[in-house]
């Protein structure tokens, strides 16, 4: 037998993805947001999609320059990725209020984070309007991976708790 649910409270039962950094903008107004809303949406060509609420700040920026990186942090970097999610943009400067580092990549005009040992850049191709967050598409036109970026050691958000990847099953 199964409990009834709401369709909102089943879907906070469904496996994460990685909860990753996302920056927008561009220079010292560049921003970053805590994003566990993202997916591969095509391999070839490479691209991906994260959702925001038209509410945040980043969601703007994200319209304006057309352009966002996505910063896979590790574990280690926790405090950090629920500190970004804590306060708006608008307000303070995450980088320097979180003691990170802005890293140009050569593909795209925002940066990525120094510190996250995966930045993949993207170039928006399209955004969804679906109820309380936009899905922004972009193609991936950059990547830099650290030589000690490790999957097992990403970060998820699942039904309100952070997590690392599981067991290997195969």
């Amino acid at each position: 037998m199964k409990d009834d649910l709401s369709p909102k409270d089943g879907i906070k039962f469904l496996p994460h993805f990685p909860t990753v950094l996302v920056g927008t903008g561009t220079g010292n107004e560049s921003n970053l947001i805590t994003a566990a809303m993202i997916h591969v949406f095509s391999i070839d060509p490479p691209m991906i999609g994260i959702g925001i609420s038209p509410e945040r700040h980043s969601f703007d920026l994200l319209e304006d320059h057309g352009q966002f990186t996505v910063n896979v942090p590790d574990k280690g970097m926790l405090e950090k990725v629920k500190d970004c999610g804590s306060v708006s943009g608008s307000d303070v400067d995450k980088f320097e209020e979180f003691d990170l580092t802005r890293e140009q990549g050569g593909e795209t005009l925002v940066p990525g984070v120094r510190e996250c040992p995966l930045i993949l850049e993207c170039e928006l191709e399209k955004r969804i309007e679906t109820g309380d967050h936009h899905w922004f598409v972009g193609k991936v036109v950059g990547a830099m991976k650290s030589d000690n970026f490790k999957r097992s050691e990403s970060i998820t958000y699942w039904g309100g708790e952070f997590r690392t990847p599981g067991e290997l099953l195969d």
